[in-house]
């Protein structure tokens, strides 16, 4: 009896080797590279306050802004308004007591959430703020942010960031939910923990404050382009030792979002697997920041 269960632990575990080399070989060969982030002739140029055509700036040159803000926005036409009321409310306010408090808004519309890239890199602040189209954040705890960041100096080659958590409203989203979508929720956080990334208890709210140095090299080495997107660039941060803060902020839990509870949560457990798999075998490395063109 003895004998046949040990070669049952020694037939399951050359099937569990088998298959982790199985998904190894699979997450290798279907690693698409970084994405290219082609520009349309249009889409080099904006119109500045005086209707003037300008050369869309790139964020690496110099900053010209203390703050920029990128939304990405995907079919957000009820709730980016609001979002978009706030926030210009809060900036135009803080520049009349700040004159030297300057900042642009970038909202990223290109048919995708995904492509925050494009934004980021296009952004002209000293810091950068990626916060979400649908408002549930409030706005003026970006100011929770940057005193996260400066709690963080002195700066590793002036990177550093600073991520809106909302782990600690956690009990009181437990208690709203049902039991399969908590499953789900603590299934994700442990996938999240395990295989990419240790220390954020929230790795998924969109509302996060880049130093520009620090964006600069987080998103230019990302490849995820659906909802997993945030835990590899916070793997990459990681990598490359940049300083994270995790800051609670308020939030409230918008209708109209796009994330489908079971599939969306399976596609970014897929997505986390194959996040720590491609780097594991070398499909896809983490360079230093090149310029792009």
């Amino acid at each position: 009896m003895s004998s046949l269960l040990l070669q049952l632990a020694v037939l399951g575990v050359a099937l569990a080797a088998a298959a982790l080399i199985l998904i190894s070989f699979v997450a290798f060969i279907t690693a698409t590279k970084m994405p290219h982030l082609h520009q349309h002739e249009d889409e080099k140029f904006f119109l500045n306050a005086r209707g003037q055509k300008e050369t869309l700036p790139s964020i690496w040159d110099s900053p010209t802004k203390r703050l920029s803000v990128v939304v990405p926005s995907y079919n957000e036409e009820k709730r980016l308004p609001v979002m978009m009321d706030e926030a210009l409310g809060y900036l135009e306010e803080r520049q009349k007591q700040d004159p030297t408090f300057t900042y642009e808004v970038i909202v990223v519309d290109d048919g995708s959430k995904d492509q925050t890239s494009k934004g980021i890199f296009s952004s002209r602040g000293e810091k950068i703020l990626m916060a979400d189209a649908d408002g549930a954040t409030k706005f003026p705890d970006v100011e929770k942010l940057e005193k996260g960041l400066n709690d963080l100096q002195p700066w590793p080659e002036q990177m550093a960031i600073a991520c809106g958590s909302r782990a600690h409203l956690e009990k009181e989203s437990i208690a709203q939910r049902s039991y399969f979508r908590t499953l789900l929720m603590y299934g994700f956080h442990f996938l999240v923990w395990f295989l990419c990334v240790k220390g954020i208890r929230d790795t998924q709210c969109g509302f996060k404050l880049f130093t520009r140095e620090a964006a600069s090299r987080t998103f230019s080495s990302l490849h995820i382009e659906r909802w997993a997107f945030d835990v590899e660039l916070l793997y990459i941060a990681q990598f490359f030792k940049i300083p994270i803060a995790e800051i609670a902020v308020n939030w409230t839990e918008i209708e109209g979002s796009k994330l489908v509870p079971f599939w969306s949560w399976l596609q970014m457990g897929k997505d986390l697997l194959f996040i720590r798999l491609r780097y594991l075998t070398g499909a896809w490395r983490l360079e230093q920041t090149k310029k792009m063109n």
